[in-house]
């Protein structure tokens, strides 16, 4: 093992070691607020395109195909930006992404409400994917880098809280004003989040983590005495003195960046369990989600309503199971959690198939169930990825996350949609539940525990 003795070296022990002494206060929260607000508008978006559909093949006479691809070429656009926006966060700076990333969208909503044909949409939709899959992974990278570890896992979850919030207010929103107003009005409102990028870039401070590992020591210690005084402020009393610990070494060949470094080393195992992660939780998540409805209605033959209803049912039943997770992560661990979570789905789901699905009520009861267990392993994933990559590319390995994660939501339904064509609907219950123990087994066996640790510790 080899120790890096480089002033740049000291100062990132010395803005670790001054993030560790600060109390979680309301400096903390309002910056939470802020990202969490471009959070929330981006779910919102991500959702509308559900909402349009219905009037934009009326008004384009579009085929089913073109319907879909319609949808799918947003989540597309999210895997690209997911990639893409890692590696730039990683070179300019978290702040200057998020901010990106919101007007980015702003302005696709804007050009959407104006589209005028399906092919300019589909273009249109690809960009708001890109802005929406870039700043998801780079914002919660973001809030983990001004975090101490005590609590962090409750900390960051409660954040990430707002993308299923954003999702849910979304499909209200837009369930009152399409019918209303039409189509294009709800991207014309959802144009106008845009001006939090301002917001984001004048309230938001640069990770100082980040800026000391590009070698801007004196902006890095600037930006810190100018947290550290505002928590002062609002804490009304003096931070202790910050207690540096010597980071630890960093093994031979482990100092790359980009790409190359996310496989090099302790990082390539982390690399690939996390990919298996993210994919296995969405796959499962999008799988069961986006066929309910028809499942409800072609199987069982409910109204559309009553099918919309019951699957309402279990995507709130899967918020309970986030809010749960955050306030269980850090005394069970990230390892636990997920792994627990991963395979309780797994069996809830394999026992609705082993019953048979009889009834519209046993897929509700289980399917919730099940609900309740992969939400809370997902939102759990948004915590952990960024705890186990170094400040030189952890934007860039939660992205890779971000990135399996849009490949799990784009192939779940597909293959779940091509076993439901068979007739069967059991048989759609035991794909998902062997996906989701795949996940579970992996979790068991490669997650490293990361409770409790520094992020320089966990990742040298």
């Amino acid at each position: 093992m080899t120790i890096d003795a480089s002033p740049d070296h000291a100062v990132r022990a010395a803005i670790a070691a001054r993030f560790e002494r600060l109390p979680l206060c309301r400096w903390h929260v309002t910056v939470r607020l802020i990202v969490g607000a471009v959070t929330f508008f981006e779910a919102f978006d991500q959702l509308l395109i559900a909402y349009a559909l219905p009037g934009l093949r009326q008004e384009w006479d579009l085929s089913t195909s073109a319907a879909t691809l319609l949808l799918t070429v947003g989540s597309i656009g999210m895997l690209v930006g997911a990639l893409l926006s890692g590696r730039l966060a990683d070179r300019i700076g978290r702040v200057k992404v998020i901010a990106l990333c919101i007007a980015l969208s702003s302005a696709a909503n804007l050009a959407l409400s104006l589209a005028t044909s399906p092919e300019m949409f589909m273009g249109l939709r690809f960009i708001q994917g890109l802005a929406i899959g870039g700043e998801v992974p780079v914002a919660a990278t973001f809030i983990a880098e001004i975090t101490r570890s005590h609590q962090r896992g409750r900390f960051v979850l409660l954040y990430e809280l707002v993308f299923p919030a954003g999702l849910t207010v979304g499909a209200l929103v837009a369930a009152w004003v399409v019918p209303i107003l039409g189509w294009r009005w709800m991207y014309a409102l959802a144009a106008l989040p845009g001006l939090l990028c301002i917001l984001v870039q004048r309230k938001v401070p640069e990770s100082p983590r980040w800026l000391a590992d590009h070698g801007r020591a004196q902006e890095a210690a600037d930006v810190m005495s100018g947290i550290e005084a505002e928590v002062e402020r609002v804490t009304g009393k003096p931070l202790p003195p910050p207690a540096p610990e010597p980071l630890p070494d960093v093994a031979p060949g482990e100092g790359e960046r980009g790409l190359r470094g996310l496989f090099t080393g302790r990082y390539r195992r982390r690399t690939l369990v996390i990919g298996v992660l993210w994919f296995t939780g969405y796959f499962v998540n999008y799988g069961i989600t986006s066929w309910l409805p028809t499942i409800y209605q072609n199987r069982y033959g409910l109204s559309l309503s009553d099918a919309l209803l019951y699957s309402t049912v279990t995507s709130c039943a899967g918020l309970l199971g986030c809010l749960v997770a955050a306030l269980t992560v850090d005394r069970a661990g990230r390892r636990r959690v997920i792994t627990g979570c991963l395979g309780g789905a797994a069996a809830m789901l394999l026992v609705l198939a082993f019953l048979g699905a009889g009834t519209p009520l046993q897929v509700l009861a289980w399917t919730s169930l099940a609900a309740v267990f992969f939400f809370g392993s997902n939102i759990c994933l948004y915590l952990y990825t960024p705890e186990l990559f170094p400040t030189r590319m952890r934007a860039l390995g939660s992205s890779v996350g971000g990135a399996m994660n849009r490949l799990g939501v784009i192939l779940g339904p597909i293959v779940v949609g091509a076993v439901y064509a068979g007739g069967r609907v059991s048989t759609v219950f035991v794909v998902l539940g062997a996906v989701a123990v795949v996940g579970a087994v992996v979790a068991a066996l490669g997650a490293e525990e990361t409770a409790g640790r520094r992020l320089e510790e966990v990742s040298p």
